[in-house]
């Protein structure tokens, strides 16, 4: 599966897709519309948001089955949904158009203590059409597609990406205050690799801290997990640093084949989650080896956690990308060890669901839909953060620049969690309030409203 796909879908939950035909109940009053008809395949969404969707019995009860198919679909969605999608697999312009999933980067424009504006290029994706252009984090951007950015257009010229499939821009490096060794740069639109986990280990008086960057979590992420756990522990790692500041998440299971292998005092049958649906989904629950067992290719509980580093506390950096699998696992190792929070308060997608197909041979409908099916839980019940996760520590990534690369001792979140492990004395912890963040260009998941 590409990269553009999975920023389109939403996490899996226990199933890559399902098979779910119509399921018509006889005391509906619904016409019988020919096959292949547009009110047809609304009939069919209906039926299987009826059955599924966690707001079912906040859907309109007469629909109006001749709006075209995504103006249907968002019709019987609940006014709090903002992550409910879905796609004409036949039509790549149905699937969600966003610089990163475009180009393979992403940049905040930031208001700086003496009123300047300026972009900043935050993440660039291993492998990717912006790493090949080269683009990388921490330089800044002045101009896209000849404009100028300012705080009056930032958000215009953003809006207008998805719109093209090329993009120059004038970009250049920060150097105290200033914009230097300008450059015109073109990226095309392409598709970005799978991203590879980054990993370190930094020692200070033989005290060792293990570092994590895990951009998402795919099926078939527990192999290199136990990969890099394995090195952690034979290292004597102590301490653990978790970067999910732009994690979307993604596969539950490889989520909780992280969170197996952190904390002291689990077992296999210690409970990781528990999902709330409608009436149809009632409450399900799911221990640590459960869960993981749903992804096929993942290694079992007991061989991750023959790695495990038994750690009481961990350390999580976040921001407002951290969203969804990402967020179960703030949430879900807090029954079991201190988590530490760095950054930014997370996106808040405290929901799950999986991808409904229509899968007969041959298929009639090739639409398909993600909506929300679950509410998520921890082990002691704990969830409802639609707000988002705060975090202990705030944080903003802004506060210095240049952005430091990620993983670097320096970088500014990296740098805090370090200097509170290694030393008592002062250290940043608090989130510059003179540096305002005033669009971002990643919002991942947010669904707009059709009129």
């Amino acid at each position: 599966m590409n990269k553009f796909l999975k920023f389109c879908i939403l996490t899996v939950l226990f199933l890559s897709s399902i098979v779910v035909n119509s399921c018509k109940s006889e005391d509906e009053a619904i016409p019988d519309f020919p096959e292949g008809s547009v009110e047809s395949i609304n009939v069919w969404v209906q039926d299987n948001m009826k059955r599924y969707y966690y707001w079912e019995d906040q859907m309109p009860s007469k629909p109006d089955y001749h709006l075209p198919v995504k103006k249907f679909f968002a019709s019987l969605l609940s006014q709090n949904d903002r992550f409910s999608s879905i796609v004409n697999t036949e039509d790549s312009s149905t699937y969600l158009r966003t610089v990163r999933n475009m180009y393979g980067f992403d940049y905040a424009v930031i208001q700086l203590a003496n009123g300047q504006i300026t972009a900043v290029i935050k993440l660039v994706l291993q492998d990717s059409p912006a790493q090949n252009a080269g683009l990388r984090r921490g330089m800044i951007m002045k101009k896209i597609n000849g404009s100028l950015i300012n705080a009056s257009n930032a958000e215009s010229l953003l809006n207008s990406i998805p719109d093209n499939t090329t993009l120059d821009l004038t970009v250049g490096d920060w150097e105290a205050g200033n914009i230097i060794n300008e450059q015109e740069i073109r990226v095309y639109y392409g598709f970005s690799l799978d991203q590879p986990i980054l990993s370190k280990i930094f020692d200070q008086n033989g005290k060792k801290t293990g570092y994590l960057y895990i951009y998402d979590f795919p099926d078939g992420l527990s192999q290199s997990l136990n990969q890099k756990f394995a090195q952690f522990k034979a290292n004597g790692v102590k301490d653990l640093v978790i970067d999910l500041r732009y994690n979307y998440g993604g596969s539950v299971a490889s989520a909780a084949a992280l969170c197996s292998m952190i904390p002291s005092g689990i077992t296999a049958n210690s409970p990781f989650i528990t999902y709330k649906g409608n009436k149809n989904g009632g409450e399900v629950k799911k221990t640590f080896s459960e869960q993981i067992a749903y992804d096929a290719t993942a290694l079992s509980f007991s061989a991750l956690h023959a790695n495990t580093l038994e750690l009481n506390r961990v350390f999580i950096l976040t921001s407002r990308n951290t969203a969804s699998a990402s967020e179960i696992v703030i949430n879900n190792l807090k029954p079991y060890i201190q988590v530490i929070q760095v950054g930014d308060t997370t996106l808040g997608k405290d929901m799950a669901g999986f991808a409904i197909s229509d899968d007969r041979k041959p298929k009639k409908i090739s639409w398909q839909l993600h909506p929300v099916i679950y509410k998520v839980y921890n082990a002691n019940g704990q969830g409802e953060y639609s707000n988002g996760i705060s975090p202990q520590i705030p944080m903003n990534e802004y506060i210095s620049l240049p952005l430091a690369q990620l993983g670097e001792a320096n970088e500014s979140l990296l740098q805090a969690v370090l200097n509170k492990i290694y030393s008592k004395s002062a250290h940043q912890e608090n989130s510059n309030n003179n540096v305002k963040i005033l669009t971002e260009s990643e919002r991942p998941f947010l669904i707009p409203r059709l009129k």
